[in-house]
């Protein structure tokens, strides 16, 4: 099989390419660009299961990056084990071709417990005293040791939270060039999220994005360079384009209002427990899903999604079956937000009785997915906060603020312009016009096959 690589740029769209990225601008004039039509749901984890698969939610069982889990009665976020995915992934194609193909899975997610040759992942130590040390996950397990002996440890904080920055993509680059130098994978894939941040923070402003642009640019081109260098089929791709938005929708705290919600209250801060409200929402970018425990409850929910701005699809049964996204993990309802619109998890009325968590980077306690982690409430406080940790003394960094306007990009909804679609950069024999994401798949095969 042909050494392949396949780089995903998160947030790539052909708007952003031009004289803030100037080798990629130089790099698609001898190759072939073309677009990805955007899939449902279009957030990281569906969208690389899909590509990896050739299947859509319904098959592959990820209809987000989180979802409730009825068995436990709770919602789950970021969980990272591959028998999550519940169908064959390419890397399993390629070995009964080929028992001499490996594959190298640097940072794409449900990166544990597969049977990629492979694989460095996100994973933190949580210390018994509550901190949470930066850290990652290989297998095999001496390849981590091997890495951050080299590389320094993997920059936790600069992946994800408000100090996240180019830092964690240059980590994870270098990371997969020395593990190609070590084992020399047949696939190799790369996940690099820099334009992840700076795009929901600040929307395809280049005011203040031309400087990310230029980081991540540089390090395609140091990635390409070393993978040409050994005769690699290249592909750069990204799951999803980020467009500006305006409005955050809180859904839950309409459904509070209904009574269908059931909160609790500890300490004096509320908690929203999923398993004994009658109907709730699960909030994941722009889409949703609407959980209904309480079926007698069906019709005030609809009229509630009715009635709620910012909302541009309600799917049902039928309509999930249409998208692709019929599985018993997705909820009664998928919603789609409209295009200057997202979903929040908020379900609190009062800022003073917001659960911890939520001025926390804490996305696995968080009832949904959370942007304005990227934001810093107080630099002065979180300087205290952190002379606390140097000296030892127990701290919690709550230093997230609690206002959804500070979000001025996302991603999800299906009704983007073309210019903000993901896209498929390699060879042209390779590659065709605009395709779905289910055919990506075939791509990456192709090129695998030479």
């Amino acid at each position: 099989m042909k050494k392949t690589v396949v780089i995903d740029v998160v947030g790539l769209s052909a708007n952003l390419i031009g004289k803030h990225t100037p080798f990629l601008e130089q790099y698609i004039k001898n190759k072939k660009l073309s677009t990805i039509a955007p899939m449902l749901p279009a957030v990281t984890t569906a969208v690389q299961s899909t590509y990896l698969t050739g299947k859509q939610p319904t098959e592959h069982g990820i209809v987000g990056n989180g979802w409730y889990d009825e068995t436990d009665a709770e919602i789950k976020f970021w969980k990272q084990s591959n028998k999550l995915v519940q169908v064959e992934k390419i890397w399993d194609q390629a070995k009964k071709e080929n028992p001499n193909f490996t594959c190298s899975n640097m940072f794409w997610w449900y990166n544990m417990y597969s049977n990629a040759d492979y694989s460095v992942t996100p994973r933190p130590n949580y210390l018994a005293d509550g901190r949470k040390m930066p850290d990652c996950y290989s297998e095999p397990a001496e390849l981590r040791d091997i890495l951050q002996e080299k590389l320094g440890q993997f920059p936790l904080f600069q992946f994800w939270g408000p100090g996240a920055n180019i830092k964690s993509s240059k980590w994870i680059a270098d990371a997969s060039m020395l593990t190609d130098e070590i084992y020399d994978p047949t696939l190799t894939l790369i996940y690099l999220p820099h334009l992840d941040y700076c795009l929901q923070k600040f929307g395809p402003n280049f005011d203040h994005i031309g400087k990310e642009l230029n980081e991540i640019d540089a390090i395609l081109k140091e990635l390409i360079g070393f993978y040409e260098s050994k005769h690699a089929n290249v592909i750069v791709l990204s799951e999803y384009g980020i467009t500006p938005v305006n409005n955050p929708v809180h859904l839950n705290r309409a459904f509070r209002e209904a009574g269908l919600l059931q909160i609790r209250t500890e300490r004096g801060l509320e908690l929203l427990d999923a398993g004994a409200s009658k109907a709730f929402v699960v909030a994941d970018h722009q889409i949703a899903h609407v959980y209904i425990n309480d079926k007698s409850v069906t019709e005030q929910v609809k009229n509630i999604l009715n009635q709620s701005p910012g909302i541009a699809l309600v799917l049902d049964e039928e309509g999930k079956k249409a998208h692709g996204i019929n599985h018993d993990r997705a909820g009664d309802f998928v919603l789609v937000a409209k295009p200057e619109s997202w979903f929040t998890y908020y379900f609190w009325l009062d800022d003073a009785k917001a659960p911890d968590y939520a001025r926390c980077v804490d996305i696995h306690k968080k009832p949904g997915y959370d942007p304005v982690e990227m934001f810093m409430s107080s630099k002065p406080r979180a300087a205290y906060k952190l002379l606390r940790k140097k000296a030892g003394f127990r701290y919690i960094m709550d230093v997230i603020p609690l206002d959804a306007t500070l979000i001025k990009g996302s991603h999800g909804s299906l009704n983007t312009p073309a210019d903000f679609h993901p896209v498929l950069i390699t060879e042209p024999e390779l590659n065709s016009e605009n395709r779905t994401a289910t055919q990506v798949y075939d791509v990456i095969w192709k090129a695998l096959q030479g």
